[in-house]
């Protein structure tokens, strides 16, 4: 099976659809999912979600582009208590984006510390947004490492060999999305080329960034095997042993996903 490492099950796009969402990703060979959270103050809609599907895990944070309105709602202790809760298998969506600048710099860097503190106290892994932030993540997550205790992934990695080449010293994997898939997407593959195979997961990012044949249409879970056959074939493996091996990587980082979907 494949796992999509990312999706956003509780977005409208997709929330209306919910079930045969699921239903069309199973039928797909994807065998679970996990709705990302983006806002603390709707953690419970994304946990709802999950709780209703034996396919389906959550996380809890907040995107970067919501981090100076989530401040309050997003302590650390509150996020390493939400945590603890079944189905929730990571912290994030988290990290810094500086393409954008919905938030301020500041209340992105605090937001982000907080995220990566609560891993670390919690020991789930971290999932980190980076856009035009490439030297300020890594330098954050490096501080808040503790000694190696830090782990989590790259989420939507479309960015340099100096990036990928940091995140995996830290211990961290770097998640694949459609843009792989795109034309113009020749750097991304030749960073990917130069990852180990055994650190990479694949994603959508639903209802965002569709691969090829479906871009520009609404994305979602099932959609993820393009990305996987095309990440497959850039490392030169067979679809059967790419999804064994990705989803090998899956659980290894995200090992309370089995109970969450058992």
């Amino acid at each position: 099976m494949l796992v999509d490492s990312h999706c956003h099950l509780d977005f409208p796009e997709l929330a209306l659809e919910e079930a045969a969402v699921i239903d069309r990703a199973r039928a797909a060979g994807i065998g679970l999912m996990v709705s990302i959270c983006t806002h603390v103050s709707k953690f419970s809609q994304v946990h709802e979600v999950a709780q209703r599907s034996p396919f389906v895990v959550c996380t809890v944070g907040v995107h970067p582009h919501h981090a100076e309105d989530e401040l309050e709602g997003a302590r650390i202790e509150r996020l390493v208590e939400l945590a603890a809760l079944p189905k929730v298998v990571g912290i994030g969506e988290t990290g810094l984006d500086f393409f954008y600048n919905h938030s301020t710099r500041s209340a992105q860097e605090e937001s982000f510390r907080r995220h990566l503190k609560a891993c670390v106290i919690s020991g789930l892994p971290a999932i980190v947004h980076s856009r035009d932030a490439e030297v300020d993540t890594v330098r954050m997550m490096r501080n808040e490492s503790a000694g190696g205790r830090l782990t989590g992934l790259i989420h939507c990695f479309s960015g340099s060999r100096a990036m990928a080449e940091e995140a995996l010293e830290l211990g961290f994997y770097i998640s694949i999305s459609g843009i792989v898939t795109f034309k113009k997407a020749d750097a991304l593959r030749d960073v990917i080329a130069a990852v180990p195979l055994d650190r990479l997961l694949v994603e959508t990012d639903a209802p965002y960034l569709a691969p090829i044949p479906h871009r520009g249409k609404r994305n979602e879970p099932s959609f993820v095997a393009h990305t996987a056959a095309v990440v497959a074939k850039i490392k030169g493996v067979g679809i059967a042993e790419f999804a064994d091996i990705t989803t090998g990587n899956f659980f290894r980082l995200f090992p309370k996903a089995r109970a969450g979907c058992a």
